[in-house]
């Protein structure tokens, strides 16, 4: 199950990767999520990746910081359904608003979290 995390680190600094290349995609990607009730889309699979994460912490080099993900990602994905599309939309126009610059910033911050998981793994 350790592989399973591993090769989530690795898409999660491929994705970074991506995004600080071209960060115009998260804009695009957000447009996506905004409309009806797509937001709930991200809620399940964060919802999954929490399970994943939980399941396989025992397996892992570092169990608590798999763990701590794992809670981390159950949070965010309960999170999305307690708020709702409406505040969801909201929170996606403001970062819509960013510079680009702002949004290369912050992809650096899954590039880390995959290094410490592939590490963690």
């Amino acid at each position: 199950m350790d592989k399973v995390i591993i090769a989530l680190g690795i898409v999660f600094i491929a994705i970074s990767i991506v995004l600080l290349l071209k960060p115009g995609i998260v804009k695009s990607l957000m447009e996506f999520f905004k409309k009806g009730k797509r937001i709930y889309i991200s809620g399940i699979v964060r919802l999954a990746f929490a399970v994943i994460f939980l399941l396989a912490a025992y397996d892992c080099d570092i169990t608590w910081l798999i763990a701590a993900f794992g809670i981390l990602f159950l949070i965010s994905g309960i999170s999305i359904f307690m708020l709702g599309p409406e505040k969801c939309k909201s929170i996606i126009d403001w970062f819509q608003k960013q510079s680009l610059l702002f949004i290369r910033i912050m992809a650096i911050i899954p590039l880390a979290l995959g290094a410490v998981i592939i590490y963690a793994a």
